[in-house]
């Protein structure tokens, strides 16, 4: 498994524009939650507790960006579980009320960071690698960590890598194709 450093390196090689980073600041969490409807229209009975796909998938990411960074887990968890309380009603709500917030919520959401791209001039990072979309969300809440002057050392690491894979790139390297500093 890649380090928080690594994944986050790779993913701000893409994403260096403000303006970039400012559509994805919405735009992330729109379609994070998003997703949050449809998998909550999925649900099981463990043990006489109703659980829906949407927290068994929030579980794991949650679970993953705690291996991956604790305090940055614990925030993605405090935003997880207000999405979670919030699109539940949603979920619940009828098909058609359901699948149309869903529907605008996901629509909004990539059309915001595809607009955020152009102004970034570069592909989105998905495009060469389909697990950035797992780096996203935790990629925004260290951009807040290190804009209170939280994790000065990961924002420095990351900040210079990201540049040279920017470099790199210019001459036709993939930031995904590269291998760790």
């Amino acid at each position: 498994m890649k380090t928080l450093e690594d994944q986050m390196s790779i993913y701000a090689a893409y994403h260096q524009d403000a303006r970039n980073k400012a559509t994805h600041f919405v735009g992330v969490p729109l379609i994070v939650f998003s997703l949050m409807i449809p998998l909550g229209w999925l649900r099981a009975d463990l043990g006489g507790t109703t659980v829906s796909a949407a927290v068994a998938v929030t579980v794991i990411l949650f679970l993953y960006y705690i291996v991956l960074d604790v305090a940055l887990g614990v925030a993605m968890g405090a935003v997880f579980a207000l999405m979670l309380w919030a699109a539940e009603p949603l979920s619940q709500a009828s098909l058609v009320a359901s699948l149309s917030w869903f529907l605008v919520l996901f629509v909004a959401g990539w059309a915001l960071q595809l607009w955020g791209h152009v102004y970034e001039g570069r592909k989105p990072a998905l495009v060469d690698n389909l697990f950035q979309v797992f780096v996203a969300p935790i990629f925004l809440a260290a951009e807040v960590f290190f804009a209170l002057g939280y994790k000065p050392k990961l924002h420095e690491a990351v900040q210079r890598r990201a540049l040279e894979m920017r470099a790199q790139a210019e001459v036709g390297i993939s930031p995904g194709e590269l291998k760790s500093a």
